[in-house]
């Protein structure tokens, strides 16, 4: 069994997991535009690409496929995870899985706007948001929304061109230099990432993991806390289940007053995953069960809490041109 990880960048968590979990078994193949890109060292193969967006990227993909006979893909990138979607048939036809959620659910949690109308129509609590100015403004007036707010991309990830803003000049001040932004309450609150797993084979979520978040930096969790909450459990496998995801996903969820509010979702592994592997929510084995055709039993809750993760910063050091792979 032959693990494809693309666009690996500074994950080399992710990629030490998997060769951890494979143990000799398989290898753990990496790809990445970047030679100086970290996580590629860490990998049994590793190949510098072409950006995604590049003509004959994917061609470049399934070349790998081939020549390493891998046995299932993924991105740790969010505009990947649509492309891998799309063209989930042609990788099926080389024998690989693409070990993600189809390609409407990537798109929608892609597209923020999307993602807020389905949580408002399907009665899940959630940031409230505008692509309407003056629907804003007039909520403003009617006293049912404050400042500051966020204004952000429709589209976008990792916390990217996102600014918090204090009033109405500064709102028209984005909006008249970029397009396709969106208005979002600002929540004040406990924020809290999920991690979890839903059975690509049976459609069930197997396991989740949540932690609170002590301290973010660009967009990421730097310190986090383990915690159980059976009530945050059966909301978030209702929405799963609802939504219809499969394999790894990462929920941004706020704690306000005691009621849980969606934020965000990532289909794929989140920044924080380490936080949740080393406290007992091994999902690298889900994942080899089901591309071994092994349906997984569910084991929601099952990790340790109280447990504090804390980044910190290494280096890697490598010579110029040393085992860089074309």
């Amino acid at each position: 069994m032959n693990i494809l990880v693309l666009s690996c960048g500074t994950r080399n968590k992710i990629i030490q997991y998997f060769k951890r979990e494979l143990n000799g078994a398989g290898k753990v193949i990496a790809t990445d535009m970047s030679p100086n890109a970290p996580a590629l060292y860490e990998a049994d193969v590793h190949y510098i690409v072409t950006r995604m967006t590049a003509p004959g990227y994917l061609d470049m993909i399934y070349d790998i496929c081939r020549k390493e006979q891998v046995t299932g893909v993924l991105s740790l990138i969010d505009p990947e995870l649509s492309l891998l979607a799309l063209h989930e048939e042609e990788f099926h036809a080389l024998g690989v899985t693409v070990i993600g959620s189809f390609y409407d659910l990537c798109e929608r949690t892609l597209d923020k706007w999307q993602m807020f109308c389905w949580l408002k129509e399907h009665g899940y609590a959630c940031a409230e948001s505008y692509i309407d100015r003056e629907a804003f403004y007039g909520d403003v007036r009617a006293g049912k929304i404050n400042y500051p707010v966020f204004v952000k991309p429709i589209r976008g990830s990792a916390s990217i061109a996102i600014s918090k803003v204090q009033d109405q000049e500064t709102v028209d001040l984005l909006f008249e230099h970029a397009d396709d932004l969106m208005i979002q309450e600002y929540l004040k609150g406990q924020e809290i990432g999920a991690d979890c797993y839903i059975d690509m084979i049976s459609g069930e979520l197997i396991s989740v993991f949540t932690k609170k978040k002590l301290v973010m930096r660009a967009g990421e969790t730097d310190k986090s806390i383990s915690f159980k909450d059976t009530e945050l459990f059966a909301l978030i496998e209702r929405f799963v289940k609802e939504a219809g995801f499969r394999g790894q996903i990462d929920i941004d969820i706020f704690e306000c007053e005691g009621k849980y509010y969606i934020s965000e979702v990532n289909p794929r592994f989140g920044g924080g995953y380490p936080h949740a592997y080393e406290a007992g929510a091994n999902h690298m084995k889900y994942i080899v069960n089901n591309l071994q055709g092994k349906v997984n039993e569910p084991q929601i809750g099952e990790y340790e809490s109280g447990v504090i993760m804390m980044k910190y910063s290494e280096i890697m050091i490598r010579r110029e041109n040393e085992n860089y792979r074309l």
